[in-house]
């Protein structure tokens, strides 16, 4: 099926996509599915937006299926984050009869697009979307990492219809499973109890809570340069600098923190996907929501042109190689500093039958405060969660 019977176009004021008077914008160089200017082509598109109109997954968000055309109306007279952007935008998923008919199209756009190597930028729609993006990965055959920017664990009853508190743990029970590794960063252990953050630590899976990320930004990175996909729920904002969602807290990240954590999901170079979840026009004040959303897809973009292509999978010529020995000499940790960003990746050793599916998970970016550590004869906490899941 061809990818445009997928998509209906963009519903937005001929104002909002014009060039820019005082300076080159967005609308400049992007090409938008418009009914005029019909649909892109993607062959050599290298990032693409699509929107997906569907808030059957947020029972108690009722209205964030609005959201996509909303955000594009603050994206777009924004000015160009790089002279080299070009970016196309497929329009808006057109929702199916049923939510499994909408989750189909959206994994089977999200294949298509991944497949040729394009980073997507996803504007949602309730977060439960986040399990169609992951299915696109599985399709694919792809060992993946998924970072979710939350306030909340969404570790609800797989047994239960899929929606946004939930949508974690039917990926977990996926047979077969290609995730790797979960990180949630910006829990409130207020909303999810003791007992969810105890589960995610028994399925080795890392999680944050706010204050420890609001304190260590550096350790935020490193989480969203593993993952291959970053979802985020607008939620984790407070609801003063976030005013657009229905369950808003008054405390949460910053809006400049939320446009710093999507810079370091640009600039990663195995990330290919990042969601926007949760956004609902119908409680925001003047767009505010909207447009910082806007802003965080800004930073998003110019981190991605900013991508230093130096993922050590790839190449480790171009690294600073130190050996810490631990245990008088037991064993080893291989840590890699990039000669190009100066950040950090450790190696965890695995030589079992899916060595192939996990290479690249088998480098982990880290920060210099790991490898100190190890230099105190102390095993990284990281590694020694990689270590455990993989041997």
């Amino acid at each position: 099926m061809e990818l445009s019977t997928y998509f209906q176009p963009v519903n937005l004021e001929k104002e909002v996509l014009a060039e820019g008077e005082f300076f080159a914008n967005i609308a400049s160089a992007a090409n938008v599915y418009t009914t005029e200017n019909g649909f892109p082509d993607i062959e050599e598109a290298t990032l693409a937006i699509i929107g997906i109109c569907d808030d059957h997954g947020s029972k108690k968000n009722k209205g964030c299926k609005d959201a996509p055309d909303e955000i594009r109306r603050f994206l777009y007279p924004l000015a160009k984050p790089n002279d080299n952007l070009s970016v196309i935008d497929l329009g808006n998923i057109i929702p199916g009869n049923t939510p499994e008919d909408t989750q189909f199209a959206v994994t089977e756009v999200l294949y298509k697009l991944l497949d040729k190597n394009v980073t997507v930028i996803i504007l949602g729609g309730g977060q439960d979307l986040s399990f169609s993006n992951y299915k696109a990965y599985e399709v694919l055959g792809r060992v993946v990492n998924i970072a979710s920017i939350d306030s909340m664990l969404d570790l609800g009853n797989d047994t239960k219809p899929l929606d946004n508190r939930n949508w974690l743990s039917h990926i977990v029970a996926q047979q077969p499973n290609y995730l790797f590794n979960f990180a949630n960063i910006g829990y409130q252990t207020y909303f999810n109890g003791s007992e969810l953050a105890r589960l995610m630590d028994e399925l080795g899976f890392d999680a944050y809570r706010l204050g420890a990320i609001q304190g260590d930004m550096v350790r935020a990175e490193t989480l969203v340069r593993s993952a291959d996909m970053v979802s985020v729920d607008i939620n984790s904002v407070r609801l003063s600098d976030a005013p657009g969602q229905a369950n808003g807290s008054p405390h949460g990240f910053y809006g400049e923190e939320l446009c710093r954590l999507a810079r370091f999901a640009g600039m990663s170079d195995k990330l290919s996907s990042i969601g926007f979840y949760e956004y609902n026009p119908l409680y925001d004040h003047r767009g505010q929501t909207a447009h910082l959303i806007a802003h965080a897809i800004w930073y998003f973009i110019e981190g991605f042109y900013n991508r230093a292509a130096d993922f050590p999978h790839r190449d480790k010529h171009n690294y600073k190689h130190f050996l810490v020995g631990l245990n008088d000499g037991d064993f080893e940790i291989s840590f890699y500093k990039s000669k190009k960003s100066d950040r950090w990746w450790m190696e965890v050793p695995y030589n079992g039958e899916c060595r192939e599916q996990y290479q690249r998970h088998l480098l982990v970016p880290c920060t210099y405060a790991d490898y100190q550590q190890a230099q105190q004869n102390e095993l990284p906490e990281l590694w020694t969660k990689y270590y455990q899941r993989l041997n």
